[in-house]
């Protein structure tokens, strides 16, 4: 069984705006001001805002597949689509973001949440390879991304604080149905109700000793990643439209859980026959 994918190459090369040059001709008074810098006592250009943000970069999956089976080779395709559309979400909300956050906020709000998608979606692969060959290894290692030509992950802007590194920033506002942050039309977040989410460990089989300790530090994860997001669902009240708790809270959790899940799974796994059908317990819901 060959395997029949196109190459999906993430190497961008991102673009740098120029600096600008203005003369301001008098009797006695000239200048120039620099792209970056700032044009006296507190101008308006912020040093820290990047002219350019640059593009994500992340490695690319489908060369490091083993052959597919017939079985999976619609299910691996489909998933390797949805790589490739998490990262132009991503490179759109660099784009959007411009300008916002402070040291950390790249890495916060975009290249980490994007390495627990990568994660859930090169898991899927592995899984649907795994149902009827061997289980590909060591594909995780081609979740993370980073920022290329024009940009730094620890770019800032308004000096705003960036959110928690284990908290899931929202998606663009066009995708989570907010306007600036303050719609507060029907359908948003009410502040009603809580997230709910299936129980993990009553599912499992027997824990290897191996494996005994990594589980529960991931057992562990899944109880903060509900934390998290009962934090943001009282955060958040009054913001968002129809459809902004499911975009900015659950569909972000359901990305952790997956992931977290997986792990769970590949712990016990390597000692043991790899427990199936967890992937069930990941999405959660809004319980009122």
């Amino acid at each position: 069984m060959s395997r029949a994918l196109p190459k999906y190459n993430k190497r961008r090369v991102g673009f740098i705006g120029g600096a600008a040059a203005v003369a301001l001709t008098g009797a006695v008074i000239a200048g120039t001001a620099l792209a970056g810098e700032s044009s006296g006592d507190g101008g308006a250009a912020n040093a820290r805002t990047p002219a350019g943000p640059g593009t994500v970069s992340c490695p690319d999956v489908a060369p490091e597949l083993p052959a597919i089976p017939a079985s999976a080779q619609a299910e691996v395709e489909r998933t390797l689509a949805d790589l490739d559309k998490q990262i132009a979400e991503a490179d759109k909300r660099l784009v959007d973001t411009v300008g916002q956050g402070g040291p950390d906020f790249v890495q916060n709000a975009i290249l980490g949440p994007l390495e627990d998608k990568r994660f859930a979606a090169i898991n899927r692969i592995a899984t649907a390879i795994g149902r009827t060959a061997e289980r590909p290894s060591g594909l995780d290692a081609l979740a993370p991304c980073s920022l290329a030509a024009g940009g730094s992950a620890e770019q800032g802007g308004d000096g705003a604080s960036a959110p928690p590194a284990q908290e899931t920033a929202a998606p663009p506002a066009e995708e989570a149905g907010q306007g600036g942050g303050e719609d507060t039309g029907q359908g948003g977040n009410t502040g009603t109700g809580a997230i709910s989410c299936p129980d993990v460990a009553p599912e499992l089989p027997a824990i290897p000793a191996s494996a005994q300790a990594e589980v529960e530090r991931t057992l562990a994860d899944l109880d903060k990643q509900i934390a998290e997001a009962d934090k943001r669902l009282v955060d958040t009240v009054g913001q968002g439209g129809p459809d902004f708790v499911q975009n900015a809270i659950l569909g972000p959790l359901e990305d952790k859980r997956f992931a977290a899940i997986n792990r769970i799974a590949t712990a016990i796994g390597r000692t043991a026959e790899r427990p199936s059908g967890l992937d069930s317990l990941a999405a959660c819901t809004l319980t009122k």
